[in-house]
């Protein structure tokens, strides 16, 4: 009877230990920077993130092996070079929800520059490939106003969201091909709302890039909306950015 449940429980046991192992990665300050620098969907050099995490190189590559190895990043290697990025929609998720329930980072009281990098984030950035910050949650916010998504019964898209997305050149038949949800909120760790993630988060996010609504800047993941962008979005969703 005992071995019995010794074995039932097992599996129990080995869940907890993979979490325990999982959160041993992000328990880490060097990590999880390279982790949060990575949300900006691109594939970063080994040198890159040991700068942004501002540790060695031979320290950065203990710690980008302990992220590989334990499945948050993935790596590719040309010639000389190792790049590196989030496995995938479901790790950047983790790291961003994670975030949010961490709470927003204090005020920076640096250098104006690092005041003015902080303020640019919280305004307007992708978290890995969808829109966050006061521009993610207001877009959300603008799409259930206009009745483009319901938040009723968990988030999903009406039929009259179809027929926006649809018109604006978003295309819903690859959105929904993949295995992610369509639609699906994420955390803000800057605004503690929610804003626009999944498939059409992402699908949306590349329409606004390719009709030059919203543009890339020098900064990593800082993103500014443009003229075009703002007129836009003021005829199209009722969203006034400069309010």
């Amino acid at each position: 009877m005992m071995a019995g449940m010794r074995n039932a429980a097992a599996p129990a046991h080995t869940d907890a230990r993979a979490l325990a192992r999982l959160a041993h990665l992000l328990a880490d300050e060097t990590r999880a920077t390279i982790c949060l620098a990575l949300l900006d969907g691109r594939a970063w050099t080994s040198g890159e993130l040991a700068r942004a995490a501002g540790v060695a190189p031979p320290t950065a590559s203990v710690h980008l092996s302990q992220l590989v190895e334990g499945g948050l990043l993935v790596e590719e290697r040309q010639g000389r070079h190792r790049y590196l990025r989030l496995a995938g929609s479901d790790a950047a998720a983790l790291v961003e929800e994670l975030a949010g329930h961490a709470g927003a980072a204090a005020r920076p009281t640096g250098s104006l520059r690092a005041v003015s990098a902080s303020a640019a984030l919280a305004q307007a950035r992708t978290c890995y490939d969808h829109l966050a910050g006061h521009l993610g949650v207001a877009l959300l916010d603008a799409l259930c106003a206009k009745g483009l998504v319901n938040r009723d019964a968990g988030l999903s898209l009406t039929g009259a969201g179809v027929a926006w997305l649809t018109d604006l050149g978003v295309d819903l038949q690859a959105a929904r091909a993949g295995r992610r949800p369509v639609v699906r909120e994420c955390l803000d760790w800057t605004e503690r709302r929610h804003h626009l993630a999944g498939a059409v988060g992402a699908a949306l996010c590349d329409t606004m890039l390719e009709r030059r609504w919203i543009e890339r800047t020098p900064r990593p993941r800082v993103i500014r909306v443009t003229e075009t962008g703002t007129h836009e979005l003021r005829e199209r969703l009722s969203l006034d950015l400069q309010g």
